[in-house]
Formats: structure tokens, sequence, C-alpha cells
């Protein structure tokens, strides 16, 4: 690359070139090279489309791979130590992604503005409630605040629910997936009574009050008893976490964001844009600088929750059922 030298007129000293210092900055250089590998340039090709892209020539490819690392390792630490406490989470969505044989939970945050913050992550299953009460633990540790109540959307993962009712006990709301309870049901039905079914259990989930939504999903379960014992009972199991909103009365205004954990697979989706390119994980620490490094790429994408004018009135009537619950305990001790 040629580049134009400036010398001092009469002393003939040699002026060096501010901007093209700039360029030649090792913390732009991996920035831009973890940009580029993270946007879907394979790092065997990243010498050859250097050409043009003064920022990063001659950079080797044999280097490519330890810039990567060198970048993606500062994201890592960035995500799992950045402070939680200027944020008012009023919800956090809970579910797992599967990267080869290995589970990964992901825990992402709404604020009382509506604001979604991807809040962390653990390498563990669902179904391990040690692992997910000290992750949870951790986020409290971060500075997330648990000065009010808190809706945990889940997939009905036991190990999950277990973790955040140990570490947040009456501030935790539980609403289950409504898409995961609806899609469990219907899996042990035969083919022929799947449609059918699916329909009438969304049905019975879009009603707008909890008693009209209970009433009509017990009706279901009485109709199943007779098909097939065992989805009955997997409709029962959990019923009332799943009309959680209902229960609120703020499904009509919350539904639509928050009765299922669509935001997060949403975000699983666009996390397996990125990851979905590696075909080997050598090793825990090469997993999880990529997804640290890919979730912070895509949060700043995520827009509001719809129906987010309602949360504060998410929080009061969260606040008054703890009110009642600890009114009526008091009234039966007296």
């Amino acid at each position: 690359m040629e580049v134009n030298r400036v010398r001092k007129k009469g002393g003939g000293k040699e002026i060096p070139l501010e901007s093209y210092e700039a360029l030649q900055n090792p913390r732009q250089i991996d920035e831009v090279g973890l940009k580029r590998v993270i946007g879907g340039l394979s790092q065997r090709k990243y010498e050859k489309a250097l050409i043009g892209v003064p920022e990063t020539f001659g950079i080797k490819k044999s280097s490519v791979s330890r810039r990567f690392i060198r970048a993606s390792a500062k994201k890592l630490r960035k995500f799992l130590e950045r402070d939680l406490s200027s944020y008012d989470i009023v919800a956090i969505v809970m579910d797992g992604k599967t990267f080869s044989e290995n589970q990964v939970v992901i825990a992402l945050g709404v604020t009382m503005q509506g604001e979604k913050i991807l809040l962390g992550f653990v390498e563990a299953s669902t179904e391990n409630h040690t692992i997910c009460k000290e992750f949870l633990q951790r986020l409290i540790d971060r500075g997330l605040q648990v000065n009010h109540e808190i809706l945990f959307v889940l997939d009905g993962a036991k190990g999950l629910r277990k973790g955040v009712l140990e570490v947040f006990r009456e501030k935790a709301f539980i609403q289950r997936c409504q898409w995961h309870k609806r899609e469990n049901v219907i899996r042990y039905l035969g083919k022929q009574d799947q449609e059918h079914y699916r329909r009438q259990l969304q049905a019975a989930y879009e009603l707008a009050t909890y008693e009209k939504a209970k009433a009509r999903l017990l009706a279901i379960g009485r109709e199943l008893e007779k098909i097939n014992r065992s989805a009955a009972q997997s409709l029962l199991e959990g019923l009332e976490e799943t009309l959680t909103l209902h229960r609120l009365k703020l499904f009509p205004e919350l539904g639509i964001s928050f009765k299922t954990t669509n935001m997060l697979e949403n975000v699983n989706s666009m996390l397996e844009v990125t990851t979905g390119r590696v075909s080997y994980w050598h090793h825990s620490e090469h997993r999880q600088r990529w997804i640290a490094t890919a979730l912070l790429e895509i949060e700043p994408r995520l827009r509001p929750v719809k129906g987010c004018r309602f949360l504060p009135s998410l929080i009061d009537a969260m606040h008054q059922e703890v009110q009642q619950k600890q009114s009526k305990l008091l009234l039966k001790a007296a």
C-alpha cells in the first residue's frame, strides 16, 4: 500500500500522518475483525477480503484467529460482569438453547420502559435447579434489583421453576409458556385429534378473563380424560401458572408479549444464525466467547415489548396479590 509522505518544509523531517496511524490501531483492527467474523466472514477467507479495507491492511490469515479470540474474550468478560443495577427489571424470560451436546440457559430481562436486556447465560440443563439457582444469585450479585415483584416467563422446566422460587420466593410470579403447554398436551394425542384440540386450547387461552379461560380449559380436560388420560393430566399439571396474567387481570394488555417465551425464542433464532456456522466447539470457553459476542451484537436490535405502558400496572397487580396473601396468613394466625 503506497502512503504519501509529508516532510516539513525546509528541515526535511518527515511528519507522521495521524489518520494513517489511526487506521493501524490494534484495537480498531480487533473490533473490525470481530464484527466481520461474527457477521459471517470465514476466517480462512478473511485475508482475501481485506483487500481494499485500509483499516486492516497487513493482517495475515494466521493472526485472524488470535485477534478474534482476544476481542471475543473481552466481549465475554464485558457481558458476564456488566453492572445490572441501572436496569429496573419487571420481567425475566428464561429458556434453554442447545449447542451440539451442550445446553445453555439464557435470561432476558424486560425493563419498566419495555426495553429488552440480555442479563446473562449459564451452561446447564434447564432441569438442573442447583446451577439455575446459582445463576440467578449471580445476577443479583451483579446488581439485579429485587425490591419489587418480578414476572418470570418459563417453558415449564422444573429445574428453572424451582431455582426461581428458591431465590426470589414470594416476589416471583411464574407465567408458564402457553405455547409449550399446548404442544405438550397435543403430543399425547393421535394425529386425527391434534389439530382440533390445538385450536380448542388456543381459543381457551385467548379468553380475556381468568374465570372464563380456566373454566374452558377444565372442560377441555374433561373431554381429554375420555380420549387420553395422559393428555388430560398434562393439561392440568401447572395449569394455574399458565393463567398468571389472566389472574392478574392483565392478559388483554400484556398477553401478546408475556404469554409465551417467544421473545427469547427470537433471540435464540438470531443466535443460531451466527453460531450455527461453527462446525465444532473446541471447549466451553470457545462456546461462551461466541455466545457472548453474538448476544451483545443482537441486543441493540431488540425492539421494546408491546404493551409496555401497562408494565407499571403489572408491578401494582403483583404487589397487591402478595399483600392479600400476607393478610390472609395473618388472619389465619390470629
